[in-house]
């Protein structure tokens, strides 16, 4: 299972790669396997402020439909506007061009609230 030691996780299976102020979201190798096929991607509108734990859209997969979640509180400021044509990049590299969304963060103390890789392998038993 591909866990990178760079970026930070949630329990809900989401990957924050921290750039200064700024964050990239994704979901991880283990939400994409345990999804399946990827095969549309909803995503909010650039420049939506939302709050930690708001959802920021969904994933419809070959066998159910779930929420993405917002690991940090901020402004989204980029869409992944490639997976609209092409959503299975999110199952063929989740932590490259399978990215979903960047976000200017409001409070960068809540990255304190998410798990290093060695605790979200504990998480999902890797």
């Amino acid at each position: 299972m591909n866990i990178p030691e760079d970026l930070k996780y949630t329990k809900n299976h989401e990957w924050v790669r921290v750039e200064g102020d700024n964050v990239t979201i994704g979901i991880t190798s283990f939400a994409t396997g345990e999804l399946g096929d990827i095969v549309y991607i909803e995503l909010e509108i650039i420049d939506e402020d939302l709050e930690e734990a708001e959802p920021f859209g969904s994933i419809e997969a070959v066998k159910t439909v779930s929420e993405i979640f917002m690991p940090v509180s901020g402004l989204i400021y980029e869409l992944n506007e490639s997976l609209e044509d092409a959503p299975e990049s999110v199952n063929e590299d989740p932590y490259g061009k399978g990215w979903l969304i960047k976000v200017k963060m409001s409070d960068p103390s809540q990255l304190d609230n998410l798990l290093s890789a060695e605790e979200y392998k504990e998480l999902i038993g890797a």
